[in-house]
């Protein structure tokens, strides 16, 4: 909602003015004052400057340091259900590449993704460190520095889990490095080890609230820590933790503080954002943002709409929907995927014919006609920036929903023996609100199933066939009604490859993934 994005998004401007630099390196922090950095950071005012400073990263991942790639949703461009699309196979060519397998090198992947992760590594471990200087000060209460310092070690753990998925055998560090900034790599698994014990004291013995005023919406709470601990969990098919994760769903359930909304199309709207449902957004807003092609990492609005959006598009007299750049064109196999009476079909696919008239040979050169709907740039919703329209819509960036919780608890309750009508019960609340028809028990298969048809294009697709075995055998080069996919899907495929150029930065000490 605009009215209860002010006050975050203003939060994050501060950030970007006290703790930006974008001169040598956008990862280097810049005195705010005069004073040096130890005697800066010992009122609590200037700590909250820092934890501010390590959420602003989560703003950038919708474009990247370093090109157009929604670091959230754009993973399932290695999945099955989405084309990166635009004008050919040379536009934004590490998405095509991501798709294609075969085509993905060290000097093509998406290396923003790589340094927006590790900015806000390095600003979390900041204001923890400044927390203490802050303690020694006088300036704040125990409590309070336990919550700040809570905040940004999830932050952490956040920023870790994509780096993570993403790149797997990455550097891993709680304290950052000095001279000459080079830690040792680790391997996916030691680095899973690492920061989910670290978020399980966050969640056992920190100080993350449960919820947050509306005005406030966007802090991380002690229900999105559980939701990312359930997440890391279960793509490491962590079978010694399933029954932790397990509880901390059915923790929020219990709550009574989330519940699924009755409109399935309403999630997508900025009416509908930080809903009964939003278990966790991140917060974006247009209104007198300064966000710019020039000043990328200024806070404000989103470029994912526009990235979306359908290419060489004229929308009918009644379609709200503004043309967009095409990257998130849906293969012919989607339109078949839903049931008619399945109400989140018409939500997530976007027919183009349907809404409006496309340019003779235009769409896009994987055109199907169709367009993941579920962040569509609708007409009005980037009014009122001071920066580039484009780069400011509205739209806030869905992360964890409490459907997911629902389906979470389904699949974890049957990996740890649980009964397969009990999990039919949380995949049921999930069906009735699409109007399907109640299940009376379940399989992982049918929960898997659950979760492509309610996640399509929100970045689950593609982690799920990886974990459940599944992505040898569905993502493959025959599989693919377009022909565009040139490699079958094998272990070796299953991170992004490192960008070379920070290979090149530790001497070549570090390992490249796979075999790019």
């Amino acid at each position: 909602m605009k009215t209860n994005k002010i006050l975050t998004i203003g939060l994050f401007s501060l950030a970007a003015f006290v703790a930006t630099s974008c001169k040598d390196s956008f990862l280097e922090v810049e005195n705010p004052t005069d004073f040096p950095v130890e005697d800066y950071y010992k009122t609590k005012k200037h700590l909250e400057e820092s934890l501010i400073a390590a959420y602003a990263p989560l703003h950038w991942f919708d474009q990247g340091t370093t090109g157009n790639y929604n670091a959230i949703h754009y993973s399932d461009f290695r999945a099955d259900d989405l084309y990166p699309n635009g004008s050919s196979n040379s536009d934004q060519p590490s998405l095509q590449a991501m798709f294609t397998y075969a085509d993905l090198t060290s000097l093509m992947t998406p290396t923003g993704w790589w340094s927006d992760g590790f900015s806000g590594v390095k600003r979390s471990n900041d204001c923890i460190k400044y927390a203490d200087w802050t303690e020694e000060a006088g300036d704040i209460t125990a409590a309070e520095k336990a919550d700040i310092v809570s905040q940004a070690r999830t932050l952490r753990a956040f920023y870790y889990s994509i780096l993570w998925k993403t790149y797997g055998n990455i550097p891993c560090y709680f304290e950052n490095l000095a001279s000459p900034y080079i830690s040792e790599q680790l391997t996916a698994d030691e680095v899973y080890a690492k920061v989910i014990t670290d978020l399980e004291d966050i969640i056992t013995n920190g100080a993350l609230k449960d919820e947050y005023p509306l005005s406030e919406a966007g802090h991380v709470t002690k229900p999105m820590a559980q939701m990312l601990y359930a997440d890391m969990v279960m793509i490491q098919k962590d079978q010694s933790r399933y029954a932790t994760a397990l509880n901390y769903m059915k923790s929020i359930i219990s709550s009574g503080k989330f519940g699924l909304v009755d409109d399935f199309a309403g999630i997508w709207l900025e009416s509908g954002e930080w809903s009964k449902e939003s278990i966790f957004e991140i917060n974006y807003y247009c209104q007198n943002s300064p966000r710019s092609w020039g000043n990328i990492l200024a806070a404000g609005g989103t470029v994912t709409p526009r990235l979306c959006g359908p290419r060489d598009f004229t929308p009918n007299a009644d379609c709200n929907i503004e043309a967009g750049w095409g990257f998130a064109a849906l293969p012919k196999h989607v339109a078949t995927l839903f049931s008619p009476e399945d109400k989140r079909g018409p939500v997530t696919i976007f027919d183009m014919e349907a809404n409006g008239t496309v340019t003779p040979g235009g769409g896009g050169w994987q055109y199907t006609g169709y367009m993941l709907g579920k962040y569509m740039p609708h007409k009005g919703d980037n009014v009122g920036h001071n920066g580039d329209g484009d780069v400011n819509f509205n739209n806030n960036e869905r992360v964890y929903r409490y459907a997911e919780t629902l389906l979470n608890a389904a699949e974890l309750l049957l990996q740890t023996g649980g009964s397969a009508s009990e999990a039919a019960g949380y995949v049921n609340q999930v069906r009735q609100r699409a109007g399907l028809s109640n299940l009376n028990d379940v399989t992982i298969d049918d929960i898997i199933n659950e979760r492509r048809l309610e996640f399509l294009g929100e970045g689950k697709r593609y982690y799920d066939l990886v974990r459940t075995g599944k992505a040898a055998s569905v993502l493959t080069a025959a599989n693919d009604e377009g022909g565009y996919r040139k490699a079958d899907w094998n272990e070796n495929y299953r991170y992004l490859p490192i960008p070379q150029s920070d290979i090149d930065a530790t001497g070549g000490t570090m390992e490249q993934n796979g075999s790019y």
